[in-house]
């Protein structure tokens, strides 16, 4: 059974940063596409940035390109996400998601409908 558990977030200013932290167990994770989402309120889930399997392709939504980056340790298990210059508009529920199906394997990005493991989201909240 595929279990996440999601961390680090918190309190920022504008401009600062965070590191979310997402723990994975029940999976090889090296067989797997990984990806970060975010949910804010009154709006629908959003894909932030994805790994696929070999961590190729990297996909980054517009709005977070040159501020967030994703990564991941297999041996470990964990999945990463660096968030640097944050924005108010970065507030939000931020999920972990993988997906082991071949599409999502091949372009996570085109294949977020697939993402369907989840964890329990971490909040990050951006003041201005």
């Amino acid at each position: 059974q595929v279990q996440l558990v999601e961390s680090g977030g918190g309190l920022v200013q504008a401009g600062g940063s965070l590191r979310l932290s997402c723990a994975a167990s029940g999976l090889s994770l090296e067989y797997y596409a990984v990806a970060w989402f975010r949910q804010s309120a009154g709006k629908e889930r959003e894909g932030v940035s994805c790994l696929s399997a070999g961590d190729d392709p990297i996909y980054y939504a517009d709005s977070v390109k040159g501020r967030f980056t994703i990564s991941r340790e297999n041996y470990k298990k964990t999945v990463s996400l660096q968030m640097n210059t944050l924005k108010p508009e970065d507030t939000a529920i931020y999920y972990c998601g993988v997906s082991g199906r071949f599409e999502a394997q091949l372009n996570c990005s085109a294949a977020f409908n697939t993402f369907t493991d989840w964890g329990q989201g971490t909040r990050v909240t951006v003041s201005s």
